[in-house]
């Protein structure tokens, strides 16, 4: 017996060695799967905001992991997740006013989830969402179809049961008594409301080089390709110019700001929201401002910005839709106009779950719902969008964008017209962005085909163009 259990450990043995290579070859395989990140596939890339909880009955990595193929029909190179980790009990939100505490009927507490961005361990996933094979798995999938992955982080407050309440204190923001408190207005004193986190305190040092592990973390156990910092801007930037090339020693990231402050573009982050543009589509919309506004903010961004920082355009996204409206909402009858003027700017434009599938709901923040999957008017609008941003230089967004030239009209503040140009190719955005028709003038030097909007695009015999209310063209050379 023992000679045949020498013999046998023996084969086992040898069987072991062949399959060393085998498995070494596919990790070097996964890695490989996709070039790291880099300026240059930012520049014609879409991002897609992917809510795990509320993408699908499941609420599932592997639910939202299937549909990943498909995002490359509408252009996504970019997939931000959500935060994906365990959501604190504690003082968990069950509406904006009330926590789970004020929920005395044991079956009704069962419904309320809480906030994603109260997070009890940041190095741990939501069991609600599956495992972290599940996870890997989804990372695996997009890297093969040309996306990467970035995970939300909410480096300002964590939830009410994380371990560093009781381990390490010093890192949070305390009162006269020496208790924890949540995140306060520093213009006012007063709370924000976010009664569910507790605030961090990053005059404490220790906090961090235990916030950049955490990050650091994701990358090298799991792949991920970078961050979106969650308010980004109520951070020390010290704080992630010191975190950002530690994660980098790793490989490429790519970092997301929820911010437009302009510093932390120096050294820390390669995008930030376009917060102050999206009011302003808002207010254009609903009647409230004009087209010389929206000339007067693109004049603001050229002399704010240095040349290679970029903003995230959107209609939408996880705020936006829970708590100000749906785009059909807030925008009516403008929204297929502003949804292009999104690809068409300089910057990177958002897709947020369920937009895709023309989602006219507010998808509930601390429950449980689900968006309908039945492509209408939106998906093939967004594809063609994601085709024309992926493949035409002249939308160029990123650290090279692409030119942008104000085209003259005779009707400036109703009719927005500009061009975008690079490398010999060419753009043209032409919207009414109002609510009556519009007879105007316009001097196109290029002669370029209608590619999405206005199916014709000529001028009318008084030798003007005539567009109805919020009617839009995009010309292209391709």
């Amino acid at each position: 017996m023992k000679k045949i259990s020498i013999l046998l450990l023996g084969m086992i043995s040898l069987v072991s060695c062949k399959n060393e290579p085998e498995q070494a070859a596919t990790e070097v395989k996964q890695e490989q799967s996709i070039a790291p990140v880099d300026n240059e596939a930012m520049e014609s890339a879409v991002i897609y905001e992917a809510n795990i909880r509320q993408y699908s009955p499941e609420g599932s990595f592997d639910a939202f992991t299937k549909d990943i193929p498909q995002l490359k029909d509408l252009g996504v190179k970019v997939i931000w997740l959500m935060p994906i980790y365990p959501i604190s009990e504690v003082r968990r939100k069950a509406t904006n006013d009330l926590s789970i505490e004020d929920i005395e009927d044991p079956e009704e507490k069962k419904k309320y989830l809480g906030s994603y961005y109260a997070i009890a361990d940041y190095t741990e996933v939501n069991p609600e969402f599956g495992t972290k094979e599940d996870l890997d798995e989804l990372v695996q999938t997009a890297h093969e179809n040309g996306m990467y992955v970035i995970l939300d982080w909410v480096a300002n407050h964590t939830g009410w049961d994380h371990a560093w309440l009781e381990e390490n204190p010093d890192f949070y923001t305390q009162n006269d008594k020496g208790e924890p408190v949540d995140p306060l207005n520093p213009a006012t004193g007063e709370s924000w409301g976010w009664t569910d986190v507790a605030d961090l305190n990053y005059d404490n040092k220790e906090l961090w080089e235990a916030m950049t592990a955490e990050m650091k973390y994701w990358i090298d156990e799991h792949n991920i390709d970078g961050f979106r910092a969650d308010v980004a801007g109520e951070v020390p930037t010290e704080f992630w110019e010191q975190a950002v090339p530690k994660l980098q020693e790793t490989k490429p990231v790519f970092m997301l700001a929820e911010s437009e402050d302009k510093d932390l573009f120096h050294n820390a982050f390669d995008m930030g929201y376009n917060w102050e543009g999206h009011h302003l589509m808002n207010q254009i919309a609903q009647g409230e401002a004009t087209v010389a506004a929206w000339d007067e903010y693109m004049k603001k961004i050229d002399t704010t910005y240095q040349q290679d920082d970029y903003l995230m355009n959107f209609v939408t996204n996880h705020d936006e839709n829970s708590w100000n409206g749906t785009v059909r909402e807030r925008m009516g009858d403008a929204s297929e106009a502003m949804v292009a003027l999104t690809y068409t700017i300089p910057g990177m434009p958002l897709i947020y779950s369920g937009q895709e599938y023309d989602m006219d709901k507010r998808l509930r923040f601390f429950e449980k719902d689900t968006i309908s999957k039945t492509k209408g008017t939106m998906w093939p609008l967004l594809e063609k969008l994601g085709e024309l941003k992926n493949s035409n230089a002249a939308l160029s967004g990123g650290k090279e964008a692409a030119d942008y030239v104000r085209l003259k009209t005779s009707a400036d503040e109703q009719v927005l017209a500009f061009e975008r140009n690079k490398a010999g190719k060419k753009v043209v955005y032409v919207a009414n962005l109002s609510d009556k028709p519009v007879d105007f003038t316009l001097e196109l030097k290029s002669e370029l085909q209608p590619y999405l909007g206005k199916k014709e695009f000529k001028k009318q015999k008084n030798d003007q163009y005539h567009m109805t209310a919020w009617e839009y063209v995009i010309l292209a050379d391709n």
